[in-house]
Formats: structure tokens, sequence, C-alpha cells
């Protein structure tokens, strides 16, 4: 009698969880306590982190002219009416 293979164990991509759960019973206090967190966040990493996160942007989403528009440059050829 043979033994069948144990399945490999599942590889963990992540060491955190996917979902975040938020309370459904906070007062409007503390729901703004972290959206003002959120914000400091985001501007924190946005000080230390905007070329780069603008660079890996425009090469994930394959726009080369991407560094134009953020330099306030504008394309001559560009005849779009917007």
């Amino acid at each position: 009698m043979t033994n069948a293979a144990e399945p490999p164990p599942p590889t963990v991509k992540r060491p955190w969880a996917t979902h975040v759960l938020i309370p459904t019973l906070w007062t409007p206090e503390p729901a703004l306590a972290v959206c003002e967190l959120l914000d400091d966040l985001l501007d924190a990493v946005g000080n230390l982190y905007a070329r780069q996160i603008q660079d890996l942007l425009r090469d994930e989403q394959g726009h080369g002219d991407a560094a134009d528009v953020t330099a306030g440059g504008d394309d001559p050829a560009d005849d779009r009416p917007f």
C-alpha cells in the first residue's frame, strides 16, 4: 500500500491580510482621526517617493509622454480638443 504524497504547503505572498476590517460602531471623531492619519501618511510617502512613484507608474502604464505631462510640457503635435 502506497501513501499518497502530501501536497506542498501554500505559498504566502503577503505577510498581511488582504482585506481591512473597519469597525462599524465608530463615532465621527475616530473616523476623522483615521482619515487624518491616512492623509498624513500619504503626504509623508509622497514627499519621500513622489518621483520614483511617478516613474514606476509611467513604466507600468506604458506612457512615454507622462514625463512631459508631469513636467508641464505640451506636445504641439497633440491635436486633441481637451
